[in-house]
């Protein structure tokens, strides 16, 4: 891999680049306040996040990316719009590859300005892709919000979609909660057994000896009437849950793709909406030379990454690498700004480069053209 200096001299020219924007210069402690922030990374950084205790600041960890921190620090600004630039470490823990770094440097881009989001969107994309464009890499795009638009669209209990919304970001977990909710998924008798207890009006707690664990009985009351209210429910519909199956394992160039979503949108009409801004957003990419007819869109891309995203995201990787990460990836945020301007929002998007992966793709170049 390439050496610090270099690495160093990389993300300056990146972050240069992005300044030439309009992009303002902007800093992040590496030391931020665990307990605010952790609950909005999502499960996979939480996990994988450095925290400490301070004994006046309490629980601190060391910054795990850039993007929550800016958004905290651009909402405390009250200037809109506006878009910011930064480079620096960030540190996350590798339990399943030690080969890959557990601190490593980003270079980001952020925008924040409502007045027109697919403009926005296209034009974090096209700057990217320009920079990126002399290197062997290949993005894909996609957009969270469709299929979250889709799920508060099942024909299904608050309840229901609010679990399956939960675990969206977990493939399998969804697709088992899917399941279950479908009535195609195999009871496990545990639960098969608690739940005839209750439909014969018996006490699951009588007889079940000392109480043990966290919770207390009330607690336990209440999981129990949800889990009985859940069972009286119908089971989704079969072609909701087919539909969905489509929306999930939809990949194809943008244009068919777009297609393929405006068929689906007539049977699940709750995804018209971001179907829509989905064709904005194409034509926007063109505005900016990108040649969409050749760009591949996943409708599942991105649900294995940051838990903030919300609509648009997209990634650029380099083909046969599957040895490196992502050299960029990026998205939409709209939610985390109005979690964190405590009332106040702002459409956002943005993304990072990793300057160590970007040099480790030029090297590969490289090395393959003097073995050629």
């Amino acid at each position: 891999m390439p050496n610090l200096t270099d690495i160093t001299a990389e993300a300056a020219r990146l972050r240069n680049a992005f300044e030439a924007t309009g992009a303002a210069v902007i800093e992040a402690a590496i030391l931020q306040p665990a307990d605010t922030l952790l609950d909005l990374y999502g499960e996979d950084i939480r996990a994988r996040a450095y925290v400490t205790s301070d004994p006046l600041r309490g629980e601190q960890m060391l910054r795990p990316d850039f993007t929550v921190p800016v958004v905290q620090l651009h909402m405390a600004g009250q200037v809109d719009p506006a878009r910011y630039t930064y480079s620096g470490k960030v540190f996350r823990k590798q339990e399943h590859d030690p080969h890959r770094p557990s601190e490593y440097v980003q270079v980001g881009l952020e925008i924040f300005d409502g007045s027109d989001p697919e403009a926005a969107d296209a034009d974090v994309f096209a700057t990217f892709a320009q920079l990126l464009r002399p290197y062997d890499v290949k993005p894909v795009t996609g957009d969270i919000g469709i299929l979250t638009a889709a799920i508060n669209g099942l024909s299904t209990s608050p309840e229901r979609r609010a679990a399956l919304m939960r675990h969206v970001w977990r493939p399998r977990r969804f697709r088992a909660l899917l399941d279950r909710f479908a009535g195609t998924a195999p009871q496990p008798t545990a639960r098969t057994a608690l739940l005839k207890r209750l439909a014969a009006g018996k006490d699951p707690l009588r007889g079940v000896g000392p109480q043990i664990g966290l919770r207390s009985a009330a607690e336990v009351q209440t999981r129990l009437d949800l889990l009985q209210a859940d069972a009286a429910l119908p089971p989704l519909p079969s072609s909701e849950v087919d539909l969905l199956g489509q929306l999930m394992t939809l990949k194809e160039r943008a244009p068919a793709a777009l297609e393929h979503l405006r068929d689906i949108a007539v049977d699940l009409p709750a995804i018209l909406g971001a179907v829509q801004r989905l064709d904005r957003r194409l034509a926007a990419l063109r505005a900016r030379d990108i040649d969409v007819d050749s760009l591949d869109f996943e409708a599942a891309y991105g649900r294995t990454t940051m838990e903030y995203y919300d609509g648009f995201v997209f990634g650029f990787s380099a083909p046969g690498r599957r040895d490196l990460p992502p050299v960029a990836t990026g998205g939409r945020y709209d939610a985390l700004t109005r979690v964190l301007g405590k009332g106040r929002t702002i459409p956002a998007v943005g993304g990072v480069i990793r300057p160590e992966v970007l040099l480790a793709v030029a090297q590969n170049a490289d090395l393959n053209e003097v073995g050629s």
